[in-house]
């Protein structure tokens, strides 16, 4: 689970509900579920080692965040991608992106900081490659939305970080790969350094830098 607002029932085992939402969410932001794929959720709930109902609850979260589309008689599908919405995409990060960094920096607590020191040693410590590189990007960003400290804007950084996953990931072999060194770990020292005009300014620098990768791709 992100910490993301808690969209289940009581008594509809959320923790269930949480672990396959965040597998299934990976699993297509990752293309392993690519667009268009249906969803069989026998098969899934198997793999997973969940039951129907709490895939299910992932599931409609999934549909309202525009991953899957479920309809009625005829099953439960993976959105397309619209490649054209990535710069709609990243027009909204860059404001939220930079907000959440200098609101990470004004709020980051003894335990964040054990994290971020551990992602620093881990970038450091990177043998590199694409996949990696990826996984590096998707653990940085998502504990800088918990250590920004308010459920509501982590929820919805996580939702337009993964339809921007899916992007990338359609391009990863042709983008270029992430430099954490430069572009995450002076990102990381000055929310550790309580530096949130620093950190807003590098944050947003990285969104821009990316989303100006992605239209060269393109």
């Amino acid at each position: 689970m992100t910490g993301g607002v808690n969209h289940f029932l009581p008594g509809r085992t959320p923790l269930l509900a949480d672990k396959a939402y965040a597998e299934v969410r990976d699993m297509i932001v990752t293309l392993r579920l690519p667009p268009g794929a249906p969803i069989n959720e026998e098969r899934l709930s198997a793999e997973l080692g969940v039951g129907r109902t709490p895939l299910r609850d992932a599931l409609k979260r999934l549909e309202s965040e525009t991953l899957v589309a479920i309809y009625p008689r005829q099953g439960t599908f993976v959105t397309e991608v619209n490649i054209t919405d990535h710069g709609l995409i990243a027009d909204v990060r860059r404001q939220l992106e930079g907000h959440a960094a200098q609101r990470a920096a004004e709020r980051v607590t003894s335990a964040d900081r054990t994290m971020l020191h551990e992602l620093i040693a881990e970038v450091r410590h990177s043998d590199g490659g694409r996949e990696t590189s990826m996984r590096l990007d998707t653990a940085i960003h998502r504990a800088i939305y918990r250590c920004a400290h308010n459920r509501y804007l982590e929820s919805t950084l996580d939702h337009y970080y993964n339809l921007s996953l899916r992007i990338w990931y359609l391009f990863l072999e042709q983008l270029p790969e992430v430099d954490h060194v430069e572009h995450h770990v002076p990102m990381i020292e000055a929310i550790l350094a309580g530096n949130g005009v620093l950190a807003r300014e590098l944050a947003v620098h990285h969104v821009d830098h990316f989303e100006q990768s992605v239209r060269e791709t393109l």
